[in-house]
């Protein structure tokens, strides 16, 4: 074998010094070999520890960012839930239910008929009513009638009591003549006694027939004051007509508003009091009410942008605003609300509503009902752009 052959490297070998001893050169080759084929272990768990480190300190600025930042811009809360004004549909008169035009969960209409009840006994008081009135309208015009008579009887009597003083004056020129003529010695005594005699039956018709005028006047006040009672009458008479009118109209029951019915309790058939709930309207106007932390208010103002989170539907995001808030926490408006003047006091934090308004719930409305829990989020302040995932 030549010296140029046994010159070269074997592979994975280090070469050999030229001129040192054997021992030596197999002693270099080893440690050699070793420095090559061992791994670098505590550099690479030196490298995964760091790694590790770096994405727990990631994880928790992720965690703090998701956790402490959003308080900066808006508060939470998940003590809330969708809330309407039901309207309960109740009957105002006492009647059979005749016909039943709604269902459960049917959607109605403003002023769509829902209820019709039995309208017979109604009619009936409806065409009384209107007899009375033509009775009391005639009583008015009798009365009115007799006025007229009346005050012509009164110009009767004065027409009368002018011609009786006409003959009363006559009657004293007669009298004054024939004293005269008796004093003169040419009338006769006789005839004196008798011209006395006329003028005092003359002024008794006199004073019957002013007493006769009075009387008549006196009657026609009497008439006047009938008069009155009469038009107090048709008025009464009127009003009556219009209860039993507005009664009649009672027993069609229509809808107050846009809504959709619910919690039913009426059957064709029922007899129904007034007072008595039929049924419950759900109007088509929702809104959330949410039960912050008297904490979390401090920055809070009606007209605040808000969203909205439905539990039943995780996917659906609602915008609103805040419409006001209640003055006066929920336990101040309790059965039995506290006093903390009484007993032994412990502080606990109160929670007040806040009524948030929906822009446009468009067709989320045929999902969300009144009661359903939600999340409500109100923005107190616009977070930048790189934390948009917080709005």
């Amino acid at each position: 074998m030549s010296t140029a052959a046994s010159d070269k490297a074997t592979p994975g070998r280090a070469a050999e010094p030229v001129g040192a001893p054997a021992s030596a050169r197999g002693d270099a080759a080893i440690e050699v070999r070793r420095v090559v084929e061992a791994p670098p272990q505590p550099r690479v768990q030196r490298s995964r520890r760091s790694l590790v480190l770096v994405a727990a300190a990631a994880a928790l600025v992720a965690a703090a960012l998701y956790i402490y930042v959003p308080r900066l811009f808006g508060v939470t809360t998940d003590d809330a839930y969708v809330d309407a004004h039901v309207v309960s549909v109740v009957p105002k008169v006492s009647a059979y239910v005749v016909a039943l035009h709604v269902d459960d969960n049917t959607n109605v209409r403003a002023g769509e008929l829902l209820v019709d009840l039995d309208p017979r006994d109604f009619e009936v008081a409806v065409a009384s009513a209107v007899a009375d009135l033509a009775s009391a309208e005639a009583s008015a015009a009798n009365i009115e009638a007799q006025t007229t008579e009346q005050q012509a009887l009164i110009a009767q009597s004065e027409a009368t009591l002018e011609g009786d003083r006409a003959v009363v004056a006559f009657a004293q020129q007669q009298l004054a003549r024939y004293t005269n003529l008796a004093n003169s010695g040419v009338g006769s005594v006789e005839r004196l006694q008798q011209a006395q005699s006329d003028i005092g039956e003359r002024k008794a018709v006199l004073e019957r027939d002013r007493a006769a005028v009075e009387a008549a006047r006196t009657h026609l006040a009497v008439l006047e004051t009938a008069r009155r009672q009469a038009d107090a009458n048709i008025e009464r008479q009127r009003a009556a007509l219009d209860q039993a009118r507005l009664n009649l109209s009672y027993t069609q029951i229509s809808a107050p508003a846009d809504g959709t019915i619910a919690n039913k309790t009426v059957q064709v058939g029922n007899f129904v009091q007034p007072g008595q709930i039929l049924f419950s309207m759900v109007p088509d106007q929702l809104y959330v009410t949410a039960n912050f932390k008297e904490t979390q208010l401090t920055n809070v103002r009606p007209g605040q942008s808000a969203v909205v989170r439905v539990d039943a539907f995780p996917g659906l995001r609602l915008s609103g605003r805040v419409d006001s808030m209640q003055r006066g926490t929920g336990a101040q408006f309790a059965l039995l609300p506290p006093e903390n003047a009484t007993g032994n006091f412990v502080k606990v934090v109160q929670r007040v509503p806040v009524k948030i308004i929906l822009d446009d719930p468009g067709e989320a409305l045929r999902y969300i009902s009144p009661g359903m829990s939600v999340e409500a989020t109100i923005h107190f302040a616009k977070p930048p752009r790189w934390l948009a995932f917080l709005e």
